[in-house]
């Protein structure tokens, strides 16, 4: 066990991590922002005492009992002894790593549900406002911002959100209700958040999975782009 304070870890591990490429975003956020209280992070040393991986291990309101993992590093021996020292055996995780990190991850850890993600990132000068009355904006339960769009019963049938926010990046998702598709809900939402996130400069994160061509055709209807990064997600569990 380190004795090291979770500071100091994140300290370390920082060289590791671009605070403005989209591709590391998601890993900055979880190593270095996510609640110190439901973070844990697994160091490895090279020989001349310099962080060469780390592998973050937090637990999220998303998913209560699937912690989400993310990782770095530089050699295949340093991620087994990490995995090993990280994660639990017959536990699941949720992983989101770069995507060429997938094929050395599948030597330690058997994987289910695998998607390869596209980041794409708002580019503001091509950002495209849309207003619509019927976008109201609020905070959820994890005081992040949202929008949301309401039937007359009241209840919620478009709602753009925020999966994380670090001081740099932000990863919006968005959800519609089958019912209310092809009005432009989806795009109404997702474009208030993306203004309000604008305003206070902070970049605009939009993940969604390889072939899901509307989603990635609204993205880019608000002026997204594909920051060329892919993020392989998956659920994963230690092989014996």
């Amino acid at each position: 066990m380190s004795s090291e304070s979770l500071e100091q870890q994140r300290a370390a591990v920082r060289p590791l991590l671009s605070l403005s490429d989209p591709g590391d975003a998601l890993a900055v956020y979880y190593a270095l922002y996510h609640d110190p209280k439901r973070t844990q992070l697994t160091l490895h040393y090279d020989v001349s005492g310099r962080v060469d991986g780390f592998v973050a291990v937090c637990r999220t309101g998303q998913d209560l009992f699937r912690p989400v993992v993310t990782l770095r590093a530089r050699s295949r021996p340093v991620l087994a002894e990490m995995l090993l020292q990280a994660l639990l055996p017959g536990r699941t995780y949720i992983c989101v790593v770069p995507d060429e990190l997938a094929v050395a991850l599948h030597a330690f850890v058997n994987v289910s549900g695998a998607s390869l993600n596209l980041v794409h990132v708002l580019d503001a000068n091509r950002f495209q406002p849309v207003i619509n009355v019927l976008v109201q904006l609020g905070h959820g339960a994890d005081g992040l911002p949202k929008a949301v769009i309401r039937s007359g019963d009241g209840r919620i049938v478009a709602e753009a959100g925020l999966n994380w926010r670090s001081p740099y990046f932000a990863e919006v998702y968005v959800h519609t209700d089958p019912a209310v598709r092809g009005r432009g809900y989806g795009r109404s939402v997702v474009a208030s958040l993306t203004a309000l996130l604008l305003e206070e400069g902070v970049r605009s994160l939009y993940v969604v999975p390889e072939g899901h061509t509307e989603s990635i055709q609204l993205a880019h209807s608000l002026g997204y782009v594909d920051s060329g990064s892919r993020e392989y997600q998956g659920e994963i569990s230690l092989k014996q």
